[in-house]
């Protein structure tokens, strides 16, 4: 797998604005407190237990997330796949007291852009995930779900910061 499908590639990665012309999510949920809940957090999200907690399978070589790793998320249950999305991790942040990752849309992936999935720990013991994406349709069924696909984005964003919970208990 090669090739991303959006030029404003690590763009998730910091706090400024997200690029123009896309949709954009951003959600920043309180996952648990203190030391012990922030390296659980960002173990769960840095190895995919995030992911599989959500169902969406994901399929790497890599045991975690790591730059230029591709991973294939298939939507759906173990043996009925309903959508394959084909990504690639293009950067990682590994600081004290914040950790995670981006991926970004290969050919494959319904949609074209980023998804970033940090974890920080802030100066008050709260831990924090945030999940930040930019996207746009790249398929005729994501074209024709229109306004469902934003809906479905922040469910599933929601959903992150509930299995993060459920994970680090």
């Amino acid at each position: 797998m090669s090739g991303l499908t959006y030029p404003e590639v690590g763009a998730t990665r910091g706090d400024g604005p997200l690029p123009a012309n896309y949709r954009h999510l951003q959600r920043r949920m309180c996952v648990g407190t203190g030391e012990a809940a922030f390296h659980a957090a960002s173990q769960a999200v840095l190895e995919w237990r995030m992911h599989e907690g959500l169902h969406v399978h994901p399929q790497s070589d890599h045991q975690r997330a790591e730059p230029g790793a591709p991973v294939w998320l298939h939507l759906g249950t173990k043996r009925f796949t309903v959508v394959r999305a084909a990504c690639q991790v293009v950067w990682v942040v590994d600081e004290p007291r914040r950790k995670g990752f981006g991926y970004g849309t290969l050919p494959q992936h319904p949609e074209r852009g980023e998804e970033a999935f940090v974890v920080d720990w802030d100066e008050e013991g709260a831990v924090w995930l945030t999940v930040r994406a930019f996207s746009t349709a790249a398929r005729w069924y994501t074209k024709l779900a229109g306004p469902f696909v934003p809906l479905f984005q922040h469910v599933y964003a929601l959903r992150c910061g509930a299995v993060v919970r459920r994970l680090i208990r």
